[in-house]
């Protein structure tokens, strides 16, 4: 991890976005301590920047009606161009649609490779009734860039698998420039499950949580396997 951008994408809302970026953000920090950069431009739910043991900034990039202004996003992309840091951008579903349109416009990732960064696009599949949305947003993704893509697949236990969708025509047909799949694998909702919403619900890094006192240690125990599983993926990503 060197110089490197990531942007987690998805037009989905609630679909796991915060958690991909924050799970990515504390692998950086393990891999590279020092040299973690985000930015969270979600405008209804800033979690990302909710993190106190992630270095996040805040992105306004709404006016006061309301609506999404393309421009404001200049100051954030500016910081990323002039940084020398990891850089994970967490984006809601509000700023979906505008961020991706703003970048294609500006040809600002081929900016950044051409800098010598190296950048890839997140993006997250649920099972369940989610499947549907979450594929459009993928499909949109890799029609629109030639941008390396990590596929997140989450399993959570209330939508159902996603496992499969690596064997789906879909994916078949999209799948050249995705360069590696995580597979957020689905565990049993109430212990597991339970402990992951707490962790998520109280914006902890496992760091924090193997220090606190909030989690016993048959809880530290758990959400230690989940974050570790994570990594062990995401060291088979070709970065």
């Amino acid at each position: 991890m060197e110089n490197t951008v990531h942007f987690t994408l998805q037009g989905k809302g609630g679909i796991g976005k915060t958690f991909a970026s924050a799970l990515l953000a504390q692998y950086i920090e393990e891999k590279a301590p020092g040299t973690l950069e985000g930015f969270d431009a979600d405008q209804e739910n800033a979690s990302f920047g909710a993190y106190k043991g992630l270095n996040v900034q805040l992105v306004n990039v709404m006016k006061p009606d309301r609506t999404i202004d393309r421009k404001m996003f200049d100051s954030m992309l500016l910081k990323i161009f002039d940084s020398r840091n990891n850089v994970v951008v967490d984006t809601g579903a509000n700023t979906f649609s505008p961020l991706m349109s703003y970048l294609m416009e500006n040809d600002f990732i081929n900016m950044l490779q051409d800098s010598g960064k190296k950048v890839d696009i997140h993006t997250i599949i649920g099972g369940g009734d989610n499947l549907r949305d979450t594929t459009a947003g993928f499909v949109s993704l890799a029609k629109q860039t030639s941008c390396p893509l990590v596929l997140w697949l989450n399993e959570n236990s209330a939508w159902g698998g996603t496992e499969n969708f690596i064997e789906s025509d879909t994916f078949a047909k999209n799948a050249d420039n995705v360069r590696g799949v995580i597979l957020l694998q689905g565990r049993t909702s109430d212990t597991f499950g339970d402990d992951i919403r707490r962790m998520n619900k109280e914006r902890l890094t496992l760091r924090e949580i193997m220090a606190s006192e909030k989690f016993n240690m048959l809880e530290r125990s758990r959400l230690n396997t989940v974050v570790k599983d994570v990594f062990s993926k995401l060291d088979k990503v070709d970065w």
